[in-house]
């Protein structure tokens, strides 16, 4: 939304909750002159919206007598998804992302009926949602950038910060974004390296759209290839289990980023890069299924020594 537009609206909000202001404090209060300020009034009349003007010392601008924004009408259903969303947004990572959620409330707030505006105010004291919090922050303006260009599929030009490299320039088709593990990533092609590759949000210095556009590939997920790029990426153990469970029970439940899931005879491989075999361990431990652990052999003694320690622990809870 561009800074005009922006103030246009402030300048509704200003008229709508103190009544008549004088040309100079309306002025004062959007950071404008009084001839901007006449322009602005006049976009609100275009909009049918009747401003008044009153002369004299006292004189000001007010919206007409007994004029008022119809109430939103919602649901209750519409009502819990919009609380829902401006709690979400707090875990986001975007900049002012509470403050702008706060700003969104009160607009709402100020056109909704009493019974919705207490039923929005109490999700927003007294709901919480276990989500990643953000480990990094990001402009929301990139986002709604990236997010447009990926909708009309037109290519961006990005500059890159990698750690311990130089800025890169490239451009990228852009096919979606996706929110994981606390950062926003934008996935697409990458003409510079000729391949589909994540870009994290914090990590762009600049972007700007440009004039081409592409064909993104057809029922393209962003999230469910992110995390599957997580699940390959190259660590110090590669891990391959033998699940005795089909495709759709081991991806009910294995979360998406331990590992890759391949329809096997009679059951299921999972393959998994991971740094830790402790972990690993106790996250196979969990699982409602036999499996076979097929490399590497030192994941078979970590597992073992594991299960020792439980059935120590449950004997000594059993004596007491």
């Amino acid at each position: 939304m561009s800074q005009s537009t922006t103030r246009v609206f402030a300048l509704l909000e200003l008229m709508q909750s103190h009544g008549l202001m004088s040309g100079p404090e309306l002025a004062r209060r959007l950071d404008v002159d009084p001839r901007t300020l006449r322009r602005y009034i006049q976009t609100l009349e275009s909009l049918g919206i009747p401003v008044m003007a009153e002369r004299g010392r006292d004189g000001g601008y007010r919206l007409m007598q007994g004029f008022k924004l119809p109430p939103m009408m919602f649901t209750n259903e519409e009502a819990i998804a919009l609380g829902l969303g401006l709690v979400a947004s707090r875990h986001l990572g975007l900049n002012s992302s509470t403050q702008a959620g706060n700003s969104a409330l009160s607009k709402i707030e100020r056109v909704m009926p009493e019974n919705l505006k207490k039923q929005l105010r109490a999700l927003g004291a007294t709901v919480s949602l276990d989500l990643a919090k953000a480990t990094s922050s990001n402009d929301g303006e990139v986002l709604a950038l990236l997010s447009g260009a990926a909708r009309d599929q037109q290519a961006v030009e990005l500059g890159y910060r990698t750690p311990n490299q130089p800025q890169s320039e490239r451009w990228v088709d852009p096919y979606g974004l996706a929110f994981l593990g606390g950062s926003w990533y934008l996935i697409g092609f990458c003409h510079l390296r000729q391949t589909i590759r994540t870009f994290r949000l914090d990590r762009i210095a600049t972007a700007r759209p440009v004039a081409r556009h592409f064909a993104k590939p057809s029922d393209f997920d962003p999230l469910a290839y992110l995390t599957r790029a997580f699940a390959g990426i190259e660590r110090t153990h590669r891990i391959r289990v033998h699940l005795y469970a089909d495709l759709s029970r081991a991806r009910a439940a294995i979360f998406a980023a331990f590992g890759l899931l391949e329809e096997r005879d009679n059951g299921t491989q999972l393959l998994i890069q991971a740094d830790d075999l402790e972990w690993v361990a106790r996250e196979l431990a969990r699982l409602p299924f036999a499996f076979e652990i097929e490399e590497p052999l030192a994941l078979r003694a970590i597992l073992a020594r594991h299960a020792r320690s439980l059935l120590v622990s449950l004997g000594e809870a059993e004596e007491n």
